[in-house]
């Protein structure tokens, strides 16, 4: 077996091959002689700012050492946070995560060390260190002997954002381990982390639990507005930095929990959560921020109650809709809501699809770190080409009402939503008896690909809604 020198034997090797005195090497790589002395001698610790000047000036790749500087520097002596922190950001910074997680491994044991680990995964995680990020607050969160403490949660909060993604039966997974946690973050925390779930809820049109974490969001949200405003409270410290205005929290709550009453068909307490929205008389503050989020919820309550209006069956509301909607920037959630109108009381609306065609080609799907936009927005547009074909094959248009589909369909796979698949199996068994040779074939392959991938996870984890 090959026996790997030590990095002081390495660096010492370096220096008689290249006839180097280590005070020439202390020049180059801007070390004191006595510090370069004291390493090769074994006589002084090798700090990770030291190693980083000693690689360079050897012309190694800046992790050259990286595996012996664990078992030599921090495995092999007594553990010395100044050391070794500088090396945990350093490994973040060069992807050496194998590093990282042997130097962790050593420090759980001590409870002085999960606090000062879950500082460094907090500054990671702001730097967008997400990997690193995500293995130290589940390290962390494991260690933490207080069920009930914030830390904890505020961990558990961290895992569920990096976790969500495409997959929606992952997604579920995700918010239901969350959501034990999110009453024990700090109320201020708990604004953003319950907008949060129920921005996922809703893309999984769990609409129960939308209305649930909505109404708490909108109690915490009054609770601390009104702190804000107190005269006590002003003497005090400002409130901790929230990701919208705090009166945004109140307003959108209200319209999740609109949007959760049409989604079950509720349209007369749906429209008493519009009104609630609509009126924001009682917000204080006048900065430019603040007037902007108010023009926002004036739109948005605008066309929604067109919305609740038409999906209560109201068709005469459609054109003055449809007119309002030809001014917005994303029109995919108005076009879905216009199919489905379509589909529900057999109207026809060729002439609106024909006037937003060319919209509807443009689309391309948004990136965003908010959760609305990742979440809610992709199942959307699967659910527009859904209802479009819905639509298209009612009205025999079969060539065309399979092409959407086909897009539903494979969309509705690469996000893993578990009841939009089946809708969409469902639909093209209904009218399997019109599909072409080719579309049958497309269909069947990628129905056996869903199969096999689940096949293997012994079934979704998502379950229908």
């Amino acid at each position: 077996m090959e026996i790997t020198p030590t990095i002081r034997a390495e660096l010492e090797k370096y220096l008689k091959r290249k006839d180097m005195s280590k005070t020439e090497f202390g020049h180059i790589a801007g070390l004191n002689p006595g510090t370069v002395s004291g390493i090769v001698t074994g006589n002084r610790s090798i700090s990770v700012n030291q190693l980083n000047r000693i690689t360079s000036a050897m012309e190694l790749r800046p992790d050259h050492f990286y595996d012996r500087y664990v078992k030599e520097c921090i495995e092999e002596e007594p553990l010395n946070w100044r050391r070794i922190s500088p090396f945990l950001y350093r490994c973040v910074e060069l992807d050496r995560l194998d590093c990282l997680q042997r130097v962790v491994f050593l420090l759980l044991d001590n409870p002085i060390y999960p606090p000062l680990l879950f500082e460094v995964a907090e500054d990671i995680f702001k730097d967008g260190h997400n990997a690193a990020a995500a293995f130290l607050y589940k390290n962390v969160a494991e260690s933490e002997k207080h069920q009930h403490s914030e830390r904890l949660a505020v961990c558990q909060y961290r895992l569920f954002k990096l976790t969500i993604g495409k997959d929606q039966a992952i997604n579920l997974e995700a918010a239901n381990k969350f959501e034990p946690f999110v009453n024990r973050l700090g109320e201020i925390d708990q604004l953003d982390a319950l907008k949060d779930l129920a921005n996922v809820y809703r893309a999984l049109s769990q609409w129960d639990k939308v209305y649930k974490f909505a109404k708490e969001m909108r109690r915490l949200g009054q609770i601390q507005y009104a702190l804000a405003h107190s005269s006590k409270h002003k003497k005090q410290q400002p409130l901790k930095q929230l990701s919208r205005p705090l009166f945004v929290y109140i307003a959108y709550s209200d319209l999740m929990c609109a949007n959760a009453c049409d989604a079950k068909g509720n349209y007369a307490q749906g429209l008493e959560h519009i009104r609630a929205y609509t009126d924001l008389s009682w917000v204080r503050e006048q900065d430019p921020d603040t007037l902007h989020w108010i023009g926002l919820f004036q739109r948005w309550a605008k066309i929604n109650t067109y919305v609740n209006k038409l999906m209560s069956g109201d068709v005469s509301v459609l054109p003055d809709y449809v007119e309002y909607m030809a001014g917005e920037q994303h029109i995919f959630a108005e076009l879905l809501n216009v199919i489905e109108a379509a589909n529900r009381y057999n109207i026809n609306v060729d002439h609106i699809l024909q006037r937003f065609e060319p919209q509807i080609a443009a689309y391309q799907e948004p990136t965003s770190e908010d959760m609305f936009t990742q979440q809610v927005l992709p199942e959307e547009y699967v659910r527009f080409w859904y209802k479009l074909a819905k639509y298209s094959l009612n009205k025999g248009r079969y060539p065309y009402g399979f092409k959407c589909l086909i897009i539903a369909y494979e969309k509705a796979v690469t996000i893993n939503h578990v009841l939009l698949i089946s809708n969409c199996s469902g639909l093209f068994d209904r009218f399997r008896a019109y599909v072409a040779p080719g579309t049958l074939a497309q269909y069947e392959k990628m129905s056996q690909e869903v199969w096999e991938r689940n096949d293997q996870k012994d079934g979704f984890l998502l379950g229908s809604n």
